[in-house]
Formats: C-alpha cells, sequence, structure tokens
C-alpha cells in the first residue's frame, strides 16, 4: 500500500476524462485517495492529448509548471500518461529526467504495478498495445463516478487512417467492448445516481460486438439503456459519417432518451479535400444522413468539426466548406487551422500559407459563432427542458444542460439536482442560456 494523495490533470477529448476517472478508481487499491489539490499530492499524473498543436512542448511546459509548485516540497511521483505519452514513450524519460513513468492509454490496467515498481528507483515506460486486458482489468473494477452527467467508453480506437490524424497510432485499432459489460457498468453508473450516460468511441458509432453469432451495435447499446427508468438522457460521441448506419438513425424515433443533437465531424465542405484527407465520404453522403435524420426528427441539431487550410485546400474548396456551413446550420462546432501531426500522411505535405488559412479560419469561425448566437436567441422567451447537475461553485445559480448540450445557468435549489426541470429562457449569449425555473416547473 502507498497511501497518500493523487492528482490527474486531464487535457483533450471526454475518452481522456473517463480514463482518468478509471485510474481513481484503480490505484484505490494503493491506498492512494483523490485530491484536488494540485500542489499538495503525492503522485501527480498529466493524461494528454496528442490532437491539438504542439501538444508534445505543452506537455514539458507543464512539467516545468509541476516542477516550481514542488520546488520547496517533497517531489510528488510525476507520471505522464495518455496519448502524447503513447507517441513519444522512452523520449520523454530521457528528455525530463522529471518524469518518473510514461504510461500508454492502453496500459491504464498497469498503473498500480507502476506506481509499486517505482520505490524499486525503477523509470518506467509502458506503453503496449494491451487494449483487451486494459478492459478485462477495469471490468472488475467498480466505476465510482456518482456525476449527474457521466461518460462510458465502449469503443477504442481508429482504422480509419485519416491523413491528418494520430489516433490509429495512439490507440491503437478499432476495439469494441464485450456488450455484457458495457451494460454492466452502466448499471453500476446508474445505481450510482449516475442520471444522463454519454457513450464514448473515437469511431462510438462503429461499436461491433459478436457474441453467439449475433452482433451488438451502438444502436442495441441505445435502445437498453432506454429501458432504464431512472436514467433521463443518452447521448454518444465521436461518431464517424461512414458508420452512420439506418438502425441508428432509426434510434432517433425509437428512443425517447436520445438526445436530438448529432455531433457528425465532416471537417471539410470539399470532396477534393475530403479525398485527400482519406474521409471515405463525400458531402453527398454527409448531407444525406443529415437528410435522414431531419425526416425522423425535425428537431435534431447538429455539430461538427472543420479543419481549415488543408494541404491543398484552394479558395474554391474553402467556399465549399462555408456553403455547406450555410446550408446546414451547425449550432456548436469546432474550427482549427491544419497543424501536421509527426508520422502521419499530411504531415508530408506542404502547408499553405499560414495568412491565409487564418483568414479563412476567421470567417468560418464568425460563421458558425452566428449561427450559435441564432440558435441560442430563438430559445429566449420559451420554456426548456434542462437536467440539472450541480449548484455553481461560489454561487446561488445552478447548472444543467438542455437537449442540444447548451449549458443553461438559472435559479433552483439542492432538490432539484438530478432532476429535469423545466426553465424558462431570459436571455443568452454565444455559449450559454440564462433562466429561471418554470412555474410548470417539473418535467421529469
Amino acid at each position: 500500500m502507498l497511501n497518500g494523495k493523487i492528482f490527474i490533470k486531464t487535457f483533450g477529448c471526454q475518452m481522456n476524462e473517463y480514463d482518468s476517472n478509471r485510474i481513481y478508481d484503480s490505484v484505490i487499491k494503493l491506498g492512494l485517495v483523490k485530491t484536488t489539490d494540485q500542489t499538495n499530492a503525492d503522485c501527480y499524473i498529466l493524461n494528454t492529448c496528442h490532437i491539438r498543436d504542439k501538444a508534445k512542448e505543452k506537455v514539458y511546459h507543464e512539467i516545468g509548471r509541476v516542477k516550481k509548485l514542488y520546488r520547496n516540497k517533497k517531489k510528488p511521483i510525476m507520471v505522464v500518461a495518455g496519448c502524447v505519452a503513447q507517441a513519444e514513450n522512452e523520449e520523454m524519460i530521457r528528455r525530463e529526467p522529471y518524469i518518473d513513468i510514461v504510461l500508454g492509454p492502453q496500459s491504464y490496467h498497469k498503473v498500480n504495478d507502476l506506481l509499486k515498481n517505482y520505490f524499486l528507483n525503477l523509470k518506467q515506460e509502458e506503453t503496449e498495445f494491451d487494449t483487451i486486458a486494459k478492459f478485462g482489468y477495469f471490468d472488475q473494477i467498480k466505476n465510482n463516478n456518482n456525476k449527474i452527467s457521466a461518460f462510458l467508453t465502449i469503443q477504442e480506437g481508429c482504422d480509419k487512417f485519416c491523413h491528418f490524424c494520430v489516433v490509429p497510432y495512439t490507440r491503437g485499432p478499432e476495439y469494441s467492448r464485450p456488450y455484457n459489460k458495457i451494460i454492466s457498468e452502466a448499471e453500476q453508473l446508474i445505481e450510482n445516481g449516475v442520471k444522463e450516460i454519454t457513450l464514448l468511441g473515437q469511431n462510438v458509432n462503429a461499436y461491433s460486438y459478436t457474441e453467439n453469432s449475433k452482433e451488438f451495435r451502438i444502436s442495441n447499446l441505445i435502445n437498453h439503456l432506454n429501458q432504464y427508468s431512472e436514467l433521463k438522457r443518452i447521448r454518444y460521441t465521436t461518431s464517424h459519417p461512414r458508420d452512420m448506419t439506418d438502425d441508428l438513425i432509426d434510434c432517433y424515433s425509437s428512443s425517447k432518451k436520445l438526445m436530438p443533437f448529432v455531433h457528425l465531424p465532416i471537417q471539410s465542405g470539399s470532396n477534393k479535400i475530403l479525398e485527400l484527407m482519406n474521409r471515405k465520404h463525400t458531402v453527398d453522403d454527409y448531407f444525406k444522413i443529415y437528410e435522414k435524420l431531419k425526416k425522423i426528427n425535425k428537431d435534431i441539431e447538429f455539430s461538427s468539426d472543420f479543419i481549415i487550410g488543408y494541404p491543398g485546400e484552394t479558395h474554391k474548396d474553402f467556399e465549399d466548406t462555408f456553403q455547406l456551413i450555410k446550408k446546414i446550420k451547425f449550432i456548436n462546432s469546432f474550427s482549427f487551422i491544419f497543424s501536421p501531426r509527426p508520422g502521419t500522411n499530411a504531415s508530408k505535405l506542404k502547408m499553405i500559407d499560414k495568412k491565409i488559412s487564418q483568414e479563412r479560419l476567421t470567417l468560418i469561425q464568425k460563421k458558425l459563432f452566428t449561427n450559435q448566437i441564432e440558435k441560442n436567441k430563438s430559445l429566449e422567451n420559451t420554456t426548456v427542458d434542462v437536467l440539472v447537475e450541480n449548484k455553481m461553485e461560489k454561487q446561488k445559480k445552478f447548472f444543467g444542460r438542455n437537449k442540444y448540450m447548451s449549458p443553461v445557468i438559472f435559479d433552483a435549489s439542492e432538490r432539484d439536482i438530478g432532476k429535469i426541470v423545466k426553465v424558462k429562457i431570459e436571455n443568452s449569449n454565444q455559449n450559454t442560456l440564462f433562466g429561471h425555473l418554470s412555474k410548470q416547473m417539473k418535467a421529469a
């Protein structure tokens, strides 16, 4: 038993947040207790993300900050975990002696052994792809997450090999967890008091698990979870257009708890750029999915991801993307200038002028943000259903989200936490809705 306190700083995607929580669940066995005080930890973990620009350098910068925090204190066990750890592995320990353990995302089941071995004065790097063993290990450990809204990983890795993306190299090939293990963990979460579950995967709608000649897909999971009366909402992310099958689309009709909000990254509105990216779908494919979903439920709204300034992007390609955004009024999207990732096909291509890329990004974001503002404006003076998640720190207000994932800040009381209530929206900004409980308060 190590005893002591552990702090995890999590970067990037929702899956990293899920992974961090599972690491906390594991190290309890060692006597390590979760702390929110990063200045007073015996073990300090950076759970890293490789998606954003200069990810590696940001990790070293963060370690420099930790060094300052502990300059006059006992050094914590310093662990770098996640996708940057996977990509850089042994090089991190060579470059930065302050690091004690480097831990890839498919090796989290080994975290307890690595921490115990630390006291044998071993510098350790563990970045093997062992997804089955990892999930087998965590399936034996209770998920202690008791937040109102929780993540649940059902699928990891990617076989798509988009030319700009590092996920196949940092998370490995696509792997779908056993269906019954996912259901069991979902039941644990519901028992803990979770009211909303977001199913996670790098290609979450590629989920496919076969047992006794029967294939289970994400649609089966959604329809099964729909049966639990204590569970109020179901979501999933991130999906790929190639895997947006009719059985999943039908869930927006069959499942009352599946929220009518679809995050479906397209990356570009130009077929030429999509082909250069190796996305394996066209703009027309994407629009057909959009039309099918809108036909099933006209209230469904979309968000997406856009890479601007991809190598080879012309003004016409950019205009195609802009026109797509005008056509499908995405209500909340992520957009970035292309930045090359080492080891990917696109990293070898000639970059377009940064000034041009920045000008295009500014135009795209202005349009996307206008869509967000208009959508939020349209909800003013209406009553919306909100799942109450928590009381805000140092405020009397409460926080929740509507069916489109939009944050809502409003007056409520402690007894409303975990309930779906009706909130009259008074005003809004680009990102948030503000209001108060309606007189016809109770929704669920």
